[in-house]
């Protein structure tokens, strides 16, 4: 079968079959458990390696307006957003030494957004920038953040290498209590939680991790120290290095081409491939995308989303990867809908899945000269099981007579670790390093995680209010018994491929609610009712992604294969769905949320 025939049905059988079975090569009954965070005795994993000195301050007991955790691309939009609305007293409390979020701390060789740069960078109308590259590299991107940043005076009043250790809501002044790990005690009248969903690094919780006498770091903490060199490669520290990698998902196939070309060797310990489709990187200028017109990225921004939610639109203006495989690309979205009869829809499906599949097994086959190689390479599994991936010098890697790819798939991963290096399959590799690409841990960061304990009304903590029926809120944002708590991320939310556009649409109706909290002399705080409407919303319209879920190989995406959270936890109509629905709510319904203060503003 050619890569543009439709399979029969016997190879579509073949295929399920095949599908089947290397998943089972793959699941553990441990899920997420296989994993350990960068805590307790592995806490410097992820110590922040670009700060340099945190210098001593005074412990602050002030007031502000709007506290927002996380110096991320959400709270820099929620900070931008509410200087537009006339907020002041804006602090930012960010763990990082500045501002960026992911930007900061992901800087390992090779680092550059998979998201067009044109829509993945929000307020380019706004700041007149216009990225130089159709996929930025990473220094890009955090420079822009920063730009926005001091654009919109986030600076002042910004509190770097700190993190915030508990939120108490004070009923006697209405006020949120915010403390922090460097001894701040500050008060805020609304507090925006934007900690982001991937944040804490995560490693594998391979057997004898601390006997390697070798160095050993997380991709998002670079060490170029060791390494030598920047994110554009010349690691000198590495050419009589044996080099090993852990991790070939969206960072390994970043970074791998960067180690080839510069370790003496280097082993890719892989368990699943991912897919890699053409990225054709580019300089552009702003002619090439229409920069030369008001509003120009808000449209390119909408009229992405709008393709990538399966809705459709007259011309394709970021015409990639993402947008051509749209179809395909529904499943990773909650605005992926079912229309008449089930059964024909999901043959559909898997016929033009499994002509995606097959173009990119091809590309392989094409590209990788060495049989071995290409077919450990080829990914079984239908395209949306995991986060697509795009390179053009990713598997040329392993033509290298210098890299080693070593399959790990048999024994669930690595088996152990010597001092000298790893074990797969009784062989031991050895190693001078080990880098982990292994990513970071899902939702433990932020309220949701429990390492930031919320108090509400009557000292109510956040999760304990959820822990019998799960989260309850409207639209994502906001919870009874939780006054003037702005939670901004994807719970109960829309979620989408581009999240900073996701993100800049949160922030401004988190912006929105505080403006008019303020005008009314008022508290956010939605009613039980209404989030019990809401939650009847979410699952209501829900699809059952259960059918498709189970059958993917193991990953983030379905709880490394034990399955998805139980419960409605995205909007399911999609983001641009999502959006408009927001808007239409501030404009009839927003004084719905508002309740009457009990006490005069300090």
């Amino acid at each position: 079968m050619t890569t543009s025939q439709a399979p029969s049905p016997e190879e579509l059988a073949e295929l399920r079959e095949r599908y089947r079975l290397e998943r089972e090569r793959r699941v553990r009954p441990d899920g997420a458990r296989q994993y350990r965070g960068a805590e307790a005795e592995f806490g410097y994993y992820a110590a922040d390696p670009y700060a340099g000195q945190t210098p001593e301050r005074e412990p602050l007991r002030d007031t502000v307006d709007v506290a927002v955790v996380g110096g991320g691309f959400g709270g820099i939009l929620a900070g931008a957003r509410l200087r537009r609305q006339g907020v002041e007293r804006i602090r930012i409390v960010e763990k990082g030494g500045d501002f960026g979020g992911t930007w900061y701390w992901n800087r390992y060789p090779g680092v550059h957004c998979d998201i067009e740069s044109h829509v993945y960078l929000p307020l380019l109308d706004e700041t007149g920038y216009v990225p130089r590259w159709k996929y930025a590299p990473g220094e890009e991107i955090r420079r822009h953040a920063m730009r926005i940043a001091e654009q919109y005076d986030l600076y002042s009043g910004a509190l770097f290498s700190t993190a915030v250790t508990s939120l108490t809501w004070d009923e006697a002044s209405e006020v949120w209590i915010v403390a922090t790990d460097r001894g701040d005690e500050f008060r805020a009248a609304y507090v925006i939680t934007a900690t982001g969903t991937l944040s804490e690094p995560k490693l594998p919780g391979i057997p004898g991790i601390e006997d390697f006498r070798g160095h050993t770091f997380h991709t998002s903490r670079w060490d170029y120290a060791y390494t030598g060199g920047t994110p554009e490669g010349g690691m000198t520290g590495l050419a009589d290095k044996r080099v090993g990698i852990v991790g070939t998902g969206a960072t390994g196939v970043q970074v791998i081409p960067m180690l080839a070309e510069d370790a003496h060797h280097l082993h890719v310990f892989q368990r699943t491939p991912s897919t890699v489709d053409v990225r054709a990187n580019r300089r552009t200028t702003g002619r090439d995308v229409g920069a030369d017109r008001d509003g120009w990225a808000r449209e390119r921004r909408e009229n992405f989303l709008r393709i990538v939610s399966g809705e459709g639109a007259e011309q394709d203006l970021v015409a990639d990867g993402w947008t051509s495989s749209a179809v395909l690309l529904e499943k990773l979205l909650p605005s992926f809908r079912r229309q008449g009869d089930r059964e024909a829809f999901e043959a559909a499906y898997e016929i033009a899945d499994a002509a995606k599949m097959n173009e990119i097994r091809a590309r392989v086959e094409a590209t990788v000269t060495d049989p071995d190689a290409a077919e450990k390479l080829k990914p079984w599994y239908r395209y949306a099981c995991k986060r697509p991936t795009f390179s053009d010098t990713y598997y040329q890697a392993f033509d290298r007579d210098n890299v080693t790819l070593v399959d790990t798939a048999d024994t669930h991963g690595i088996e152990r670790m010597t001092e000298r290096g790893v074990v797969v399959g009784g062989t031991e590799y050895g190693l001078d390093c080990l880098v982990f690409a292994t990513g970071f841990s899902v939702g433990v960061s932020g309220v949701l995680s429990g390492k930031l304990p919320v108090h509400g009304r009557g000292g109510v903590q956040l999760l304990h209010a959820w822990a019998q029926h799960g989260p309850r809120t409207l639209h994502g944002f906001t919870a009874d018994g939780f006054p003037n708590l702005i939670q901004m991320g994807s719970l109960q939310n829309a979620s989408s491929v581009n999240f900073t556009h996701v993100l800049d649409e949160q922030a401004v109706h988190a912006a929105a609610l505080v403006a008019a909290a303020e005008a009314a002399g008022a508290l956010i705080e939605p009613a039980r009712e209404a989030e019990d409407a809401w939650i009847a919303a979410l699952a209501e319209g829900a699809p059952d992604h259960e059918w498709f879920h189970a059958e993917c190989t193991p990953g983030y995406y379905n709880r490394e294969g034990l399955g998805r959270p139980n419960g409605p936890t995205a909007y399911p109509h999609g983001a641009v769905a999502f959006h408009d629905l927001l808007r239409r709510w501030r404009e009839e319904s927003l004084h719905e949320v508002l309740r009457p203060r009990t006490t005069a503003r300090a």
